[in-house]
C-alpha cells in the first residue's frame, strides 16, 4: 500500500511538471487560456495580457518568438485584440524578418 502511494505521488508530481513545461498559461485580464508550447521549457510559462491595449501592444506580444510560434495571434483575434487581417500582416512581417 505504501509503495502504491509513492507511485501515485511521484506520478502526480511528474504530471504537474509536464503541464508546467508543456503549456503557456495566458491570462487575458482575469480569463485564463492554455496554449501548447512548441517545445518543453519554462520560457513564458505564465504570461499576462492586460485588457487595455495601451499597456501592452499586440506588436510587443507577437514580438516574443516563443508565444508567436505557439499561436498567440489566434488568441488575440479570439479576444478581439486584433483582426485576422492584422494578425496575418504582422506574422508575414516576422516571417520576412526571419528569412
Amino acid at each position: 500500500m505504501v509503495f502504491l502511494k509513492r507511485i501515485l505521488f511521484w506520478g502526480a508530481i511528474i504530471a504537474v511538471c509536464y503541464v508546467i513545461l508543456g503549456y503557456h498559461f495566458i491570462f487575458f485580464g482575469k480569463t485564463p487560456e492554455l496554449l501548447k508550447k512548441t517545445k518543453l521549457n519554462l520560457r513564458y510559462t505564465i504570461f499576462s495580457i492586460p485588457e487595455d491595449e495601451f499597456l501592452k501592444s499586440n506588436e510587443s506580444i507577437l514580438d516574443i518568438d516563443a508565444l508567436r510560434e505557439a499561436g498567440i495571434g489566434d488568441l488575440l483575434v479570439k479576444y478581439g485584440r486584433m483582426t485576422e487581417k492584422k494578425k496575418e500582416k504582422l506574422l508575414a512581417e516576422y516571417e520576412a524578418e526571419s528569412n
